[in-house]
């Protein structure tokens, strides 16, 4: 079993795969990580930039989804095909470092690793884009009633017994909500550490590209927050 699968969703991303790929290799340089690029449903040339880039790289592995049905769908898919003790994701844009996920890992050197859960805690980011993570951690945090900060931060780290509990996780971008709230819930010992956030290389995001994206990232993040608090009851009842 390798010691750790990081899970790097890929959607339309082929200008950054190989600056991507190529920091991957400056900084994996244990055989006991793999990396698991994960085409989410891409419909420019990733497929191509794959096939020419990944014999390069031996620690890479490529899954393929064929039609993207959201963020958090490529991430389970990955995550599926992981074989690490400790597993998560980070992004493709090259606004996260993939060695961000290393400094991760060093937090799961205790006896009870099953119950860590680690998440970067950003800096470096537009004032505009504080105040909106601001606005939802202090939304979700009354919601859900559990102290909610950053929570789309990368990289995003758990021992890989914590996935085989998911039920239902969401295909959309609440799969971060969901994973921090379901590791606050379970009592974990949640480990933050400051990670650069720097600008996209190439492309823009996929949702947060202007004002119109962001309240539909809201809407979308809103209602699976009650859902996710209705559930919450339900269980508990």
């Amino acid at each position: 079993m390798k010691k750790l699968s990081l899970i790097i969703p890929c959607y339309n991303e082929s200008k950054n795969l190989p600056l991507l790929l190529n920091r991957c290799n400056e900084v994996i340089n244990d055989n006991q990580i793999e990396i698991l690029i994960v085409d989410n449903g891409s419909t420019d040339n990733t497929n191509d930039v794959l096939n020419f880039l990944l014999p390069r790289f031996s620690f890479v592995k490529r899954v393929r989804v064929k039609e993207n049905k959201g963020y958090g769908n490529g991430i389970i898919s990955g995550l599926k095909k992981a074989s690490g003790e400790i597993i998560g994701w980070t992004h493709a844009d090259m606004q996260t470092d993939p060695a961000d996920a290393l400094l991760g890992l060093e937090f799961f050197n205790t006896s009870n690793k099953e119950k860590v859960f680690v998440k970067g805690k950003r800096y470096g980011r537009p004032l505009i884009d504080i105040f909106f993570t601001l606005g939802m951690s202090i939304f979700e945090t009354i919601l859900l009633r559990k102290s909610m900060w950053d929570i789309n931060a990368q990289p995003t780290l758990f021992h890989r017994k914590f996935f085989l509990t998911w039920k239902s996780p969401p295909n959309d971008f609440s799969l971060d909500l969901y994973a921090y709230f379901l590791a606050k819930n379970k009592k974990f010992e949640v480990k933050r550490f400051n990670v650069f956030f720097g600008k996209r290389a190439h492309g823009v995001s996929h949702w947060n590209f202007n004002f119109s994206g962001k309240i539909k990232f809201i809407k979308r993040t809103l209602n699976y927050s009650f859902n996710l608090r209705q559930r919450i009851k339900k269980d508990n009842a």
